[in-house]
């Protein structure tokens, strides 16, 4: 293990104690206090992982990532936020951060996400998985109806209105798509997409947020969705035909 780790938070404490860990698990951390430094750390040393905190001084973690994902699709970020309001989760999903962590936060809970995110990352770069029949043409993009996607470029359209998708909205419709017609529980999503087990109510709340934000951008009625449907007690399905 010797994957680096920029860690942005300006709380002192919390910025002491997170890097402390991480250094004792064996990764390489740099620290910044606040936005501006943060971004100007990321371009300068291109870290395998962004820890980012929401309300920093210079710029928010917000504006952080959004300039990040301007830059760069594949490095996992993580946002810290001490908010408890759903819209200010999913504001940072919908700029690219793969995932969020609620302050509080246990710090067995943030090595848990952290060793996740690497690890997906790790695999989405690695080259020469062997795939099944019909993904290599899947991978390139997905038409539907009057929905098509290219996931290379992550962007998409229904009808004649453009869309971007984020990292994770992506690799979630992508995963959709691979697995057409299936029930797809939260707890295999979140694996398979998102390299964690179900742990927590937090994570399984992830799954229905991004797909949430998915319909809204896929279906033509995201409250009566024909495309990603709702497996009641079960999950989701998607029906690309």
């Amino acid at each position: 293990m010797n994957e680096s780790i920029l860690v942005a938070e300006d709380d002192p404490a919390i910025l002491i104690a997170v890097a402390d860990l991480l250094r004792i698990e064996g990764y390489r951390v740099e620290e910044a206090r606040d936005g501006l430094s943060a971004l100007l750390k990321f371009r300068a040393s291109r870290p395998d992982l962004v820890l980012l905190d929401v309300m920093m001084p210079q710029m928010s973690g917000y504006d952080v990532c959004r300039a990040i994902r301007r830059e760069d699709l594949s490095t996992p970020v993580l946002m810290l936020t001490a908010k408890g309001s759903e819209i200010d989760r999913v504001v940072g999903l919908e700029l690219g951060a793969d995932d969020y962590i609620v302050k509080p936060f246990g710090m067995a809970e943030l090595l848990a996400r952290v060793r996740a995110a690497l690890r997906r990352a790790s695999l989405s770069a690695r080259p020469g998985i062997p795939e099944k029949p019909g993904e290599s043409e899947l991978r390139s993009g997905l038409r539907v109806g009057d929905v098509s996607v290219d996931f290379e470029s992550m962007t998409g359209y229904q009808g004649e209105t453009r869309f971007s998708l984020t990292p994770k909205e992506n690799a979630l419709l992508l995963y959709f798509a691979k697995n057409e017609g299936r029930v797809l529980s939260r707890e295999t999503l979140l694996e398979a997409v998102w390299g964690i087990d179900a742990d927590c109510d937090i994570t399984t709340r992830s799954v229905d947020q991004q797909v949430a934000r998915l319909r809204q951008k896929i279906e033509h009625d995201p409250s009566n969705p024909e495309l990603i449907k709702t497996a009641h007690g079960a999950g989701y399905r998607f029906v690309g035909r």
